[in-house]
């Protein structure tokens, strides 16, 4: 395949991984707003995908550490390796979202880098330290946003003891809609990056570029493929999210988004990708634990977190076999 052809198809891919990652974790940002009807799943949907689009071009932060911290030199990262990469984590997303359980986008499109990246030129090409610090980002958010959205709740019941509660979720209701948009943007400033950083390396890999910085083309077509991807919107996610997890209130949501939010901020602050899935999962659970262990559905957390953990080993295979399959039969 030559050269020109096979970065286009990795924008092509990119842009298409962007586009399902907008429909796929539409349910992050707005699942709580739409469970305690606090929002109409249309003006939750719409509103989401604008904020998703502004949210994703205020940093380049994550995009360069999914970029430059995988593997030892992007040299070692060619066009093969990233479309072996995309389509193993395009085929993870579409397969989690047509079951309705929420998986990680950027578990899925780690775990095909990584596996194209071994398969091709072995495990020394991957950047040991860097990987483990993604990794830990990836793991350690979801505990930290169980734990701080245990304390957010408890501080709400604390700050509202009394008064009664149809006036709680009278005013929650109100302020949930900026949270519900607070967490649309932090959505779009952290997961649009991850295509930004996959297409930058393709265009440094291939010499169009002299150094890791992302063309402002590129933060235009990624925000753009993330937004219109969320206007189609993930109902099955939605469900599953919003419904399953416990039955919040307008109370527990409003904790739920200025908890996820919150934390999604700090990670893209620190220039770490996280996965708003593992975020907004684990504040939900943090939260439904304040009002009561018990009001928590543990036996769907622990179905979700077993797929969380089957992602990145099952993505890293699909992405080694399918390097595999172009290098021989393309």
């Amino acid at each position: 395949m030559p050269d020109l052809y096979a970065i286009a198809l990795v924008i092509g891919l990119a842009l298409a991984f962007d586009f399902i990652n907008g429909f796929h974790d539409t349910a992050n940002a707005i699942a709580t707003c739409v469970a305690t009807r606090a929002l109409s799943p249309q003006v939750a949907i719409l509103m989401s995908a604008v904020l998703n689009f502004f949210g994703a071009m205020v940093s380049t932060g994550v995009a360069k550490t999914i970029g430059g911290d995988i593997v030892n030199s992007p040299q070692m990262v060619d066009s093969i390796v990233l479309i072996a990469a995309l389509a193993s984590a395009i085929i993870w997303n579409l397969f989690t979202w047509r079951i309705g359980m929420p998986s990680s986008s950027s578990h899925a499109l780690i775990g095909g880098v990584i596996g194209a990246v071994i398969i091709s030129y072995g495990t020394g090409a991957i950047n040991g330290a860097g990987v483990l610090v993604i990794i830990a980002g990836l793991i350690g958010s979801p505990i930290i946003a169980l734990c701080t959205g245990y304390i957010i709740m408890t501080l709400l019941f604390l700050l509202f003891r009394n008064i009664g509660k149809s006036k709680v979720n009278l005013i929650s209701t109100h302020i949930q809609t900026m949270s519900a948009a607070l967490m649309a943007f932090s959505h779009g400033s952290n997961d649009a990056q991850k295509c930004m950083g996959i297409i930058t390396l393709a265009l440094l890999s291939g010499g169009y570029i002299g150094v890791l910085e992302v063309p402002f083309e590129v933060k235009i077509a990624c925000a753009l493929a993330m937004a219109l991807g969320t206007s189609v919107g993930g109902w099955r996610i939605i469900r599953t999210v919003g419904n399953k997890i416990f039955r919040m209130e307008p109370v527990n949501g409003l904790a739920a988004d200025i908890n996820a939010a919150t934390t999604i901020f700090t990670a893209t602050f620190l220039h770490l990708p996280v996965s708003t899935t593992h975020v907004v999962t684990g504040s939900i659970m943090g939260v439904g634990w304040a009002k009561r262990f018990r009001a928590v559905h543990w036996n769907v957390a622990v179905s979700m977190v077993s797929a969380w953990i089957m992602t990145i080993p099952c993505t890293a295979a699909v992405g080694a076999l399918f390097y595999l399959f172009m290098r021989h039969f393309i």
